[in-house]
């Protein structure tokens, strides 16, 4: 396959960084996945997304956390933050079994390989940065990141773990998909505002130390003042109540802001932003993505996880189905956000021109996609009544 010119994707390596006219980055984004420039993979978009916002962003894919960590050190200090994910999957459910068994593969590495990242990536990877460099500000997100940022069952340790806040020393958590959080961040960053008072944007997560109750928020979001994580160690009915009301409040359109005591801290949790609107979907969906993997696997094995993607779209997110054993309406919320036809065929169009497409999608769907298909830009018909609308709002 021939492959764009190497300063079609990210820099991830000081090398490219200099190619591209940078001596500095403004963001060092940390994954635990292999670096795979495509908008099924979250660390790529929310690269590009930063990058649409004029920064200049350095990717460090699957960082080596058991050597003198250089890879941690490579870029030096960036201009703005750090920003941690432990990629795609929980970093557990990438190395564990149901029954606890240590997998023999990962699906987001080259040839399949296990341990390419630690367990509890986010919480590794974020304390080693911390550590190395105390002053830089620090952002976490990804599905790891979002699904713990509060009390929550670990189920390898078997017992009840506190925000991923308090273990990671992150500043900031951007839970769900985070693409209009991070704008709005880094818009704020950009002007000079400290990170420890942007406590007001929509869909994030921190940890306020001590007795704390002058931050800035929006008064009219309301509150929910959750069970503590101690009431919560000692009440498992507590600790129910408090998943129903974090159910109930991410699919919300006027949602409340949720705090929780942790010994004499707090965390608070503020609402999630409005369903993204077709052009919000489509802008993100429309950024230059060279949909292959970095040119540093070109001869290595091939990446399972892209292998089955490579020629599918994504027509749209969130799920109404909140099925137990899936993360999806948990981490893209119920509400379905729709791209536009022409945004899905401006993608298709660059599918077609990719050297080894064969002529076929292998798949134009997304959460239950399966039971509904395109009829128009202004309706949708399920498959299963053959009614338009059904459930989906329109498009």
């Amino acid at each position: 396959m021939s492959f764009p010119k190497i300063d079609s994707w990210l820099p991830a390596s000081v090398k490219e960084l200099r190619q591209a006219g940078k001596s500095k980055a403004d963001v060092v984004l940390f994954s635990g996945d292999a670096y795979i420039d495509h908008p099924s993979f979250g660390t790529a978009v929310i690269g590009r997304v930063l990058e649409a916002e004029g920064l200049t962003v350095a990717i460090v894919p699957q960082p080596n956390w058991q050597d003198d960590l250089r890879d941690f050190k490579k870029f030096g200090k960036p201009g703005l933050f750090f920003a941690v994910t432990a990629g795609n999957m929980d970093s557990m459910i990438n190395h564990y079994t149901a029954n606890k068994r240590k997998r023999s593969d990962d699906a987001y590495t080259p040839g399949g390989k296990s341990g390419r990242r630690p367990d509890y990536a986010v919480i590794t990877y974020s304390k080693i940065l911390k550590r190395l460099f105390p002053d830089v500000p620090l952002i976490i997100g990804g599905i790891e990141a979002s699904l713990r940022r509060l009390t929550h069952y670990d189920y390898w340790s078997d017992r009840l773990m506190p925000s991923i806040l308090a273990d990671s020393g992150a500043d900031l958590l951007f839970y769900g998909m985070g693409e209009k959080s991070v704008v709005e961040f880094v818009r704020l960053v950009k002007k000079g505002v400290p990170v420890n008072n942007l406590t007001n944007i929509r869909q994030t997560a921190f940890l306020l130390k001590g007795n704390h109750s002058d931050y800035s928020t929006d008064k009219e979001w309301g509150e929910i003042e959750l069970a503590s994580h101690e009431e919560c160690l000692n009440d498992k009915k507590k600790f129910a109540l408090n998943f129903r009301h974090i159910e109930e409040e991410s699919n919300k359109a006027e949602a409340k802001k949720l705090v929780q005591r942790i010994g004499n801290d707090s965390v608070v949790v503020n609402p999630p932003w409005p369903v993204l609107q077709e052009k919000e979907i489509d802008r993100i969906y429309d950024l230059p993505f060279t949909r292959l993997p970095h040119p540093r696997y070109r001869d290595k094995e091939p990446i399972p996880a892209y292998e089955m993607i490579r020629h599918s779209v994504n027509i749209h997110r969130g799920c109404f189905g909140g099925c137990a054993f899936c993360t999806i309406s948990a981490h893209q919320g119920k509400f379905i956000a729709s791209r536009s036809v022409e945004s899905v065929l401006r993608e298709i169009d660059a599918i077609v021109q990719m050297p080894d497409f064969k002529g076929y999608i292998s798949d134009l769907g997304g959460p239950s996609a399966n039971m509904y298909k395109m009829k128009g830009v202004d309706e949708q018909i399920c498959l299963k009544c053959k009614r338009a609308s059904c459930i989906f709002p329109s498009v």
